[in-house]
């Protein structure tokens, strides 16, 4: 016994299914109706802008994502080889080569604290 829908006939079945065969299968032909797009601002409207200044917090969290958990614990070599890995910015490569050689760091927040923007409970252990 063949199952399918019991509402439509196979005709509308196989036509509903091609109205959606963009977003299952996520092809890149596939184009977002015109009434789904956002509209742009109008005359009288600010254009939206990016914060330029960010707050301490944020700086941390940026560049601490471009530190591997599986860099740490690790020297500075290790934190570099992670950053490049994951395609970091040339400041955080450069704030990483500035660490001093031969010290094993746990964390972000000790390495933050090594650059001097930041204090930490934890010193980090030299080898």
């Amino acid at each position: 016994m063949e199952r399918g829908s019991s509402k439509h006939s196979p005709r509308v079945d196989e036509q509903m299914s091609q109205e959606v065969l963009g977003a299952v299968q996520g092809g890149t032909e596939s184009r977002a109706e015109e009434w789904k797009m956002a509209e742009p601002p109008g005359e009288d409207q600010p254009e939206p802008t990016r914060v330029t200044q960010a707050d301490a917090g944020n700086q941390l969290s940026r560049f601490g994502r471009y530190i591997g958990r599986s860099a740490m614990p690790g020297d500075r070599d290790a934190l570099i080889r992670s950053a490049e890995i994951l395609t970091a910015p040339d400041d955080v490569l450069d704030d990483l080569n500035r660490l001093p050689d031969g010290v094993i760091y746990h964390t972000v927040t000790e390495i933050w604290s090594a650059l001097g923007r930041g204090s930490t409970e934890r010193a980090p252990e030299a080898r």
